[in-house]
């Protein structure tokens, strides 16, 4: 990875790499929390009710799809937005688990931030894929995305308790 850095002039080879471990750690966070998160949408839909949001498509998405202020496509793309978002929070705990245990241990830069790099795509692509594909054959792309995001945090942490 260094070298193409250095390829595209990013860095001089006597450089040593930048440690991005913060900033991937914020851009995750942001991402799980804010960015991967239905309110949004909830809300142009006029289906967000702040007394209760966790509850807004079960108590009114059906509503919604009947009086046809939604359709069922929209619906169920609202469910898998949700679904994705509560995966997005729940998977965040390995990465930071994965980064601080690296950090802790010494890893390389380098490593450090391409497992950080890996994981956040892996992550961007998994939210795609699972909002968007309704085939059940193609769902599995979401479970390789799924996989390689976790499969990156295993690898520091492997790659960790060698170094420890």
């Amino acid at each position: 990875m260094s070298a193409l850095f250095t390829t595209l002039g990013l860095r001089t080879p006597d450089q040593p790499p930048a440690n991005h471990a913060s900033a991937l750690l914020m851009v995750n966070w942001f991402f799980a929390y804010i960015l991967s998160s239905p309110r949004g949408a909830k809300i142009r839909l006029g289906l967000d009710h702040n007394a209760n949001p966790r509850e807004d498509l079960t108590t009114y998405g059906e509503a919604a799809v009947q009086s046809g202020k939604i359709t069922r496509r929209t619906l169920d793309k609202l469910k898998r937005q949700t679904s994705a978002h509560a995966n997005a929070q729940e998977g965040y705990t390995l990465f930071v688990a994965a980064i601080l245990v690296s950090l802790y241990a010494g890893l390389p830069n380098e490593t450090i931030n391409a497992v950080g790099v890996w994981y956040s795509v892996s992550r961007v692509a998994y939210h795609l894929l699972y909002c968007n594909v309704e085939s059940h054959t193609l769902s599995f792309l979401r479970s390789a995305a799924w996989w390689s995001g976790n499969i990156s945090c295993l690898y520091a942490l492997v790659q960790a308790c060698k170094k420890l």
